[in-house]
């Protein structure tokens, strides 16, 4: 087995990932070197199954830093899963992947990190968790849809929905998200209507009344700038995947359209954001 590691800057990481998908249909796996500087998109395959390294260039561009090919040890799945383990969020969401025992004393959510980009053990999803998970369920059923933009697996979407949020949808760039979305709704017991969606080139950003937003700085400022489809502002958005230095920067911004920091929380160099919309 073979791991294919391609290193950028973590300042394109989003765009590349946008760019390097279509050449590794089944998923990458992302890593943080450099103290959060660099960001490793790593696919696995025998050889003569992973893309060429021509392909892999030229899709990442000047954000290249390096690629770096390596042999993986036989042991590879085993240590794999050995990374991936449950967390448990708030006192209320368990958050674990298939071959992990459920939880019966917290709502038990089921991931899949198989399918796309982890179970939500990362800062910046566990970030978004612990405030989603704080946060009163309104008690008018109109104000309670979410829209989760880069849903990626789905996991803040179906915490949404375990949560008692409805209805629940989600966009991604990539198709492989939107398939990983639904399948992960649909082994926890609820429904996210997941759909392709280019936040960067899409324009205006899909909204509801409660937004999620794990995204990197980018992407963050791509939605700040577009706005909202037909000037619907959320309620609530929750933004994460910056930096704890960028945090105010990225509040800035959505302040343009009427939003106010009311929570930040931080772990480890990561940030997360609640902006409301004033009542």
């Amino acid at each position: 087995m073979i791991r294919l590691a391609i290193r950028v800057r973590r300042e394109d990481a989003e765009v590349v990932l946008a760019e390097l998908l279509p050449l590794a249909p089944s998923g990458v796996e992302e890593s943080e070197l450099d103290q959060g500087n660099v960001i490793e998109y790593a696919v696995y395959g025998a050889p003569g199954e992973l893309p060429e390294l021509p392909d892999v260039e030229a899709a990442v561009g000047g954000a290249l830093v390096e690629v770096v090919t390596t042999e993986v040890a036989d042991d590879w799945a085993d240590r794999w899963r050995a990374f991936h383990r449950p967390i448990e969020v708030a006192g209320r969401l368990y958050v674990r992947p298939p071959w992990e025992p459920e939880r019966t004393d917290m709502m038990d959510l089921v991931i899949d990190p198989g399918q796309a980009f982890g179970t939500g053990a990362h800062h910046t999803t566990r970030l978004c968790l612990e405030i989603l998970a704080e946060e009163p369920l309104p008690s008018d059923p109109q104000a309670r849809g979410v829209m989760d933009l880069g849903c990626g697996s789905g996991v803040l979407a179906i915490a949404a929905g375990k949560l008692g949020w409805s209805p629940l949808a989600g966009v991604d760039h990539e198709l492989e998200s939107v398939r990983a979305t639904a399948e992960n709704a649909a082994a926890n017991g609820v429904e996210v209507h997941a759909e392709r969606f280019d936040l960067i080139r899409g324009g205006a950003a899909p909204s509801a009344p409660l937004v999620l937003a794990n995204l990197l700085r980018p992407l963050l400022l791509c939605v700040a700038r577009a706005g909202f489809r037909d000037n619907n502002v959320p309620d609530l958005l929750i933004a994460s995947g910056l930096l704890a230095t960028e945090a105010d920067e990225i509040a800035a911004a959505f302040a343009r359209h009427g939003l106010v920091e009311t929570d930040r929380r931080q772990s480890a160099e990561w940030s997360a954001l609640a902006l409301r919309r004033p009542v």
